[in-house]
């Protein structure tokens, strides 16, 4: 019935059309952008429950207060403490090796603001665990959910971000101005 009813809200009534034309393994990292609104969150959670997928993701902990945060997490999410130095990356990875299915959405640019200097924890997550990384464009313009590319991390850190940048340098956030890729 959930699924039903997301397929019709999100494709019908709202518009939006998926291209996935890559193979979801087992366990992998789904990287996503642009996010550039709150609305992505929505989206996001429209287009998983319309194509049966269940992903955990980070969010900033200020968005775990009650009665928000049971429900938050009852959807997979999992809060981030940004002012402190903790070991996410490593606790996340570990989770993944042990896991016999592992899935997290992460945006990269760790926040709705521009940033062209993104958070690479996706990227040591996905490496440390020995998994891939799924590339989730959404744009706006086309109102279009997009995954055709998948990485797997080779330690080369810059020219793997590079790949990953440029993936997304033509997807349009809801609020455009607001993503950038930087300087790739």
């Amino acid at each position: 019935m959930l699924k039903k009813f997301s397929a019709w809200l999100l494709y019908q009534r709202m518009g939006w059309k998926a291209n996935i034309t890559v193979a979801h393994p087992k366990k992998y990292i789904i990287c996503l952008a642009p996010h550039t609104s709150n609305l992505d969150f929505l989206i996001g959670q429209l287009f998983a429950r319309a194509e049966n997928m269940t992903s955990g993701f980070l969010m900033k902990k200020e968005w775990f207060f009650w009665p928000l945060g049971p429900i938050l997490k009852k959807l997979g999410g999992i809060p981030v403490w940004r002012n402190k130095k903790t070991s996410m990356t490593d606790r996340l990875a570990e989770m993944a090796r042990k896991a016999e299915k592992f899935s997290i959405c992460i945006t990269p640019e760790g926040t709705r603001s521009l940033n062209p200097d993104w958070k690479l924890g996706f990227y040591f997550i996905a490496q440390k665990a020995n998994i891939p990384i799924l590339l989730y464009g959404v744009d706006y313009e086309r109102k279009l959910i997009e995954c055709t590319k998948m990485i797997v991390p080779t330690g080369d850190v810059e020219n793997d971000i590079r790949e990953i940048k440029l993936y997304f340098k033509n997807y349009k956030g809801k609020k455009p101005e607001l993503f950038t890729t930087g300087d790739v």
